[in-house]
């Protein structure tokens, strides 16, 4: 069971443009090894940095709608959105020391 929230097409706009605060959105999908690689990393995070930073999943094929709206070529993929708005953004699988960098400096700059 992962501890990233799934997240769709039809709640997309509520549970991550809506969102108050820093919501990581991973895009991603199920033939993709690096997005499998990174997946307990960003389960682990989400467990480490609750109650500062939403962290949600967006499969790509299922969704084909938001990911073309946010231009997503590559996977795995992670928007970082502050308060609704894209902040940043890591592309590929990278080490979880990365991607906890990118948290902590916009848990931060809260």
């Amino acid at each position: 069971m992962s501890n990233a929230q799934a997240v769709t097409d039809a709640d997309f706009e509520g549970q991550v443009e809506q969102a108050a605060g820093l919501t990581v959105v991973d895009f991603w999908a199920t033939w993709c090894g690096p997005c499998r690689m990174i997946a307990p990393i960003l389960d682990q995070l989400a467990v480490d940095y609750v109650g500062q930073v939403k962290m949600t999943k967006l499969d790509v094929d299922a969704n084909i709608k938001t990911a073309t709206r946010f231009n997503v070529r590559s996977i795995p993929m992670l928007l970082f959105f502050k308060d609704g708005k894209v902040v940043d953004q890591i592309v590929g699988a990278v080490p979880r020391q990365a991607i906890e960098a990118k948290l902590k400096q916009h848990v931060a700059a809260a």
